[in-house]
Formats: C-alpha cells, sequence, structure tokens
C-alpha cells in the first residue's frame, strides 16, 4: 500500500481538458421521442450523477465530435439555481437508449484525460464531487441570476494525486456504493413499468376480458381474479366498456385533500417537495428540500398520498410521497375515497389519457394550470370494486419495494458522502482485502 509521501500536488489543467459543447438549433428541441438526448444541467444531480429525468429530445443535424459515448465524463457549466446546485458537478456518460444518441450541448463541460496511465477517470470523477473542489467553482463563478463556470477556473483546482493503482482502489470502493444505488434506481424503473403495463392491460386494453371472449384463461393472473372479469362488452357513453361495469368519473373514487401548513410548523428539516423534485411519472419522488425557507409550501402531505403536478407542462409529474411533507401551490394532493380504488387511481392519474384531460381544461395563457374541480371531472369505465382491490393488492407490494429502494439509496449515498473526502486525503485506505485485483499492493 502507497504512503501519502506518494501523493503528488497537481492543478487539473495538468492532467485534464475541458472543452464546450455546441449551441444545438432550439427549433429542432423536443419533449418526446424520438430523437437523439440532448443532455443539459437539468441531467445533473445535486453533489454529482446522473440524472435521466425529463430529457430533451432533437431531431436535427448533428455534428459527430458531439456525439457522446457511454463513459464520457462531463461537468456543468451553467446553473440557474439561486444557489449553483449543480454548478461544476460530474456525471459519467450512461449507456444511451436504443436508438437514440447522447448530445453533448454547449452549457457543458467534456473532461478530456490527457495521460489515463497516469489519471483514472472515475477517480477523477469523485475528485469533482469533493468539497473542496465545489468551492474552487462557486469561489469564481460568474453571473448573478444564471451562474457560470470556466474551463480555466476548473483547471486552477489542486489536489493530491496517489498511484494509479490507489486511484482504482478508491474509485472502486464509491463506486460500489453508487452501483448499488443505479441498480435500486435501475430495480425501480422495472417496477414502475410493470404497475403500468398491468393496469393498461386490466382497465385501458381489457386483455382479461377479451382472453375470456376467446374462450383462452387471461394470461398473468390466478384464476381467482380472472373470475372477477367479465366476458363480454357492452355499449355505453365511452363507447365499450366490460359487461357490469358503470361509467363515472375520477372523483367518485379520489378527492383531494387540504391541509393548511403554518410557517411555524415547517422546521429545517421539514420535507418539502416541488415540481422541481418530481420526475416524470415516477413512484419513488426520490428527492425533496428543505421548507424552511420555502414560501409557496403551503399544502400538507402524508406519505402514501398521490401527488401530481398541476402547471403546464408538468402534468406527467405523478408521484407517490415516501413521507409526511410539504408541497407547493402547484402540486394536487390526491387520496381514494376508499383504500381499494388507490391502484386505479394512481393508475389513471399517471396515463397519457389523463395527461391530456389535464392539458384540455387547463386555463391561464402565460402558466396554464388545471385544478382539482377540473381533474375530478375525467370520465373513467369504473370496475366493480373487487378488481380494483385486486390491482392495489397487486401493485402496492411494488410500491412499498420502490420505497425501501429509495431509503436504502440515500442511506448508500450518505455514506459515500461520508467517506469520499477522507478517502481523498488519505485519512481512511483502502483495505487490501476490498480493493479490486489490479490495485492490489
Amino acid at each position: 500500500m502507497c504512503s501519502l509521501a506518494d501523493w503528488e500536488p497537481f492543478r487539473l489543467g495538468d492532467l485534464v481538458d475541458v472543452i464546450h459543447g455546441f449551441a444545438f438549433g432550439g427549433d429542432c428541441f423536443r419533449d418526446e421521442p424520438p430523437g437523439d438526448i440532448l443532455l443539459t444541467p437539468g441531467n445533473f444531480q445535486k453533489g454529482g450523477g446522473f440524472k435521466a429525468a425529463s430529457p430533451k429530445y432533437y431531431v436535427g443535424p448533428v455534428p459527430q465530435d458531439y456525439v457522446l459515448a457511454e463513459g464520457d465524463l462531463l461537468v456543468t457549466m451553467t446553473d440557474l439555481s439561486k444557489s449553483a446546485d449543480t454548478l461544476g458537478y460530474p456525471a459519467l456518460v450512461p449507456e444511451a437508449p436504443l436508438g437514440a444518441r447522447f448530445l453533448h450541448n454547449q452549457r457543458l463541460g467534456k473532461v478530456l484525460v490527457k495521460e489515463p496511465s497516469r489519471l483514472d477517470i472515475r477517480f477523477l470523477y469523485y475528485v469533482l464531487c469533493s468539497r473542496e473542489y465545489r468551492h474552487e467553482v462557486l469561489a469564481g463563478a460568474t453571473g448573478t441570476t444564471v451562474r457560470h463556470t470556466s474551463p480555466t477556473r476548473i483547471a486552477a483546482f489542486e489536489f493530491g494525486l496517489p498511484p494509479l493503482p490507489e486511484q482504482r482502489a478508491i474509485a472502486h470502493v464509491l463506486g460500489s456504493l453508487d452501483d448499488k444505488i443505479e441498480l435500486n434506481r435501475r430495480m425501480n424503473e422495472t417496477l414502475e413499468a410493470m404497475a403500468r403495463a398491468i393496469f393498461k392491460s386490466w382497465f385501458v386494453d381489457c386483455d382479461p376480458v377479451r382472453a375470456k371472449m376467446d374462450g383462452r384463461r387471461p394470461a398473468c393472473m390466478d384464476a381467482a381474479t380472472a373470475a372477477l372479469f367479465p366476458d363480454a362488452f357492452e355499449d355505453s357513453e365511452l363507447g365499450e366498456i366490460p359487461k357490469g361495469w358503470s361509467v363515472g368519473t375520477i372523483g367518485d373514487v379520489a378527492h383531494q385533500t387540504r391541509r393548511g401548513v403554518r410557517p411555524e410548523d415547517m422546521g429545517p428539516e421539514t420535507p418539502y417537495i416541488g415540481l422541481e423534485h418530481m420526475p416524470r411519472r415516477s413512484i419513488s419522488l426520490s428527492e425533496w428540500g428543505a421548507a424552511a425557507d420555502v414560501s409557496s409550501a403551503k399544502s400538507g402531505f402524508r406519505r402514501g398520498e398521490i401527488l401530481f403536478g398541476k402547471l403546464r407542462p408538468y402534468f406527467h409529474k405523478v408521484g407517490v410521497a415516501l413521507l409526511n411533507g410539504v408541497g407547493s401551490t402547484d402540486i394536487v394532493v390526491v387520496l381514494p375515497r376508499e383504500e381499494p380504488w388507490f391502484g386505479f387511481t394512481l393508475g389513471h392519474l399517471s396515463s397519457d389519457q389523463f395527461v391530456a384531460h389535464a392539458d384540455a381544461t387547463s386555463t391561464g395563457t402565460k402558466m396554464p394550470r388545471t385544478n382539482w374541480e377540473a381533474m375530478a371531472r375525467y370520465p373513467v369505465a369504473l370496475p366493480p370494486v373487487a378488481i380494483a382491490e385486486a390491482y392495489s393488492r397487486l401493485v402496492l407490494p411494488f410500491i412499498d419495494l420502490i420505497h425501501s429502494h429509495v431509503f436504502e439509496s440515500r442511506s448508500l449515498a450518505a455514506i459515500r458522502d461520508a467517506l469520499l473526502p477522507r478517502l481523498l486525503s488519505g485519512e481512511i485506505r483502502v483495505p487490501d482485502d476490498v480493493r479490486p485485483p489490479e490495485s492490489a499492493s
């Protein structure tokens, strides 16, 4: 194992170059696929790391030099937030979705290692997550409303560089924690996709009914659940619906909760959720802020309640609260009138059809928004309560597991953040028995 005497002092500029991205034309931007994915500062997490929420798609011509590869290291060069939450922080480019590419936008810097034999890029990623580097970037930031940094400011940061095997050992320890956090995120995505697929099959496509009409046993359900579905359709004002179901509205089975929050009830650790914390149709709602200085936090919510972004273009922002807290006035808090209707309510509020309804019923010109009265009029085919209960019984364990993953990931992140400065300073050394083989002493 190396000693601290082997750690050489370096400026980042001695080891890397930081290059600006390309100014892609705004007339080719899209909010929905298909298209390449234009990365922005919104794809960076506080503290560092990649965030896939709310991607921007681009359908215009792309210079090849600005197509990113998996593993490329980026830093944010511009930040619109008041406290420059992500300015200068790094992210490693993940594998691109099938049929798309990640693009290097002008507000991001791409970090190029001059000599890979001296500097491990994943170790460098954690250097750029450090408190000392962050202070350097903020100290030299320019602008008031929009904060900026530059390649020159980033290049000026000085740090101690251990030998390459030690770099790899440090990156291995911290990376293992981040890999588990990423695995939890992917598992949550899968669980959410499964819940949406089952909802669509049961309540939109009515697959169990069609299977029984064809003399087949409905797929992926037990006999008792299959017996709840009819074997025929009937006409209604909504068109064809399963026989025995009724026409109603989402307001028949769900309602808005209204809980005023007094300023004295909002301490510095009170969880606060605004539209900026709500990713697209994510059950997990894994981000939240502190509410002490948030004047718009006027609506209380409780763990397990459904939150819906009522401001255009955020009607697709829907999730289930992980804990008690307060939300901005641009969020509607929704609960089923009876517990069996929870999954049915969440499924409809998360659907593309409901987003279209919210958009069509929104009012205002500068910042159109919907409200619960308009949302409650959304027409639905209401199944017998036993079917709604069966769906909730099926998906509620998914939600519990998703929330468990979120809390585990937050604990892992806290451990990583505690280890990072101690490993980078040499205060803590990586034991031989947890080092990757290529870095063992």
